[in-house]
């Protein structure tokens, strides 16, 4: 269903054969921009949201906020999208500065972030580390399993061990590479480019995922989620299409097998990021699509 300039049109065709008999989840959105903050300071705002294996925690901060994790299972990721100063992270016995318009991995333990300048971190944390995953904004909404999810399973650790990673978000465009994107051991994250101006509407790319969810979250600007459900022979699964429109910062989370699409609308610019918990296979099978994939094996390799 992709256009044939998209890379993605080079993917393995899905099927959504199978992936029916629990019903269909409904979309989640959790708005940030129109809900007071779940966490306030005088450095720090901060919202949470969530999709069944991720929480993204999304902070508005001044420089010398700081942001500790005491215990965490497993890794996470964070991304610091303005340039500057940037942050220490601080983990173990390690201490990183780590440059604005940067992404990071922080290992599993205790960890503290310090912000050296004004302005948004993204935190993006396996749903695994309970204390987060029940501040988030939709957290009734998870209280059992979605349908068509898999259980969740963490890929590889990295051969080198756990530690401080940073990549810098300065990537130019490749032909026939799909976004920047990078991986750990619970996650990816793919930074889509900017977009300057609202979206061809007749260049649209609706295409579904079988058994994972698409956690879409806008940074800058405005996006409409298109989303349309398979019809079954049970009736009762049938959902009416969402035409949500989001502004930033938000959260989308798209369920298997529906089939969508985002459209940036706003005239100023808009910037979206994609996560997914775990890895996608078929992004990873890719060659050069994944920045970091010499540090992180795919499961089997």
């Amino acid at each position: 269903m992709y256009e044939a300039h998209d890379p993605r049109s080079k993917l393995t065709a899905q099927s959504t054969a199978g992936a029916v008999a629990a019903g269909f989840a409904a979309a989640e959105y959790v708005k940030f921009c129109d809900l007071p903050p779940v966490e306030q300071s005088a450095l720090a705002r901060t919202w949470y949201g969530r999709g069944q294996n991720m929480v993204v925690c999304y902070s508005d901060a001044k420089a010398g906020a700081q942001f500790a994790r005491g215990g965490q299972v497993d890794e996470y990721m964070l991304v610091l999208p303005d340039a500057g100063e940037g942050a220490v992270i601080e983990a173990g016995a390690e201490r990183v500065e780590v440059p604005g318009f940067s992404l990071a991995i922080v290992p599993p333990g205790d960890s503290r972030v310090t912000l050296k300048q004004n302005g948004r971190l993204i935190r993006v944390i396996c749903t695994r580390n309970a204390d987060v995953a029940g501040l988030a904004a939709n957290a009734a909404a998870y209280a059992h399993q979605h349908p068509n999810i898999p259980p969740f399973k963490e890929w590889p650790a990295p051969p080198g061990g756990y530690r401080i990673r940073h990549y810098s978000l300065d990537v130019p465009p490749q032909a026939g590479r799909f976004g920047r994107i990078f991986r750990c051991t619970t996650m990816m994250i793919n930074m889509l480019p900017f977009e300057p101006a609202p979206r061809d509407t007749s260049k649209l790319s609706p295409h579904h995922h079988d058994d994972f969810e698409q956690c879409s979250l806008a940074i800058q600007g405005a996006f409409t989620h298109h989303i349309r459900w398979p019809w079954t022979a049970n009736q009762q699964h049938w959902r009416n299409d969402d035409h949500e429109r989001c502004a930033s910062p938000s959260v989308a989370v798209i369920p298997p097998p529906a089939i969508h699409t985002s459209a940036a609308t706003d005239t100023s610019g808009n910037q979206l990021v994609d996560i997914f918990s775990p890895p996608r296979m078929d992004f990873s099978k890719m060659a050069g699509w994944v920045l970091n994939a010499d540090e992180y094996p795919m499961p089997g390799a």
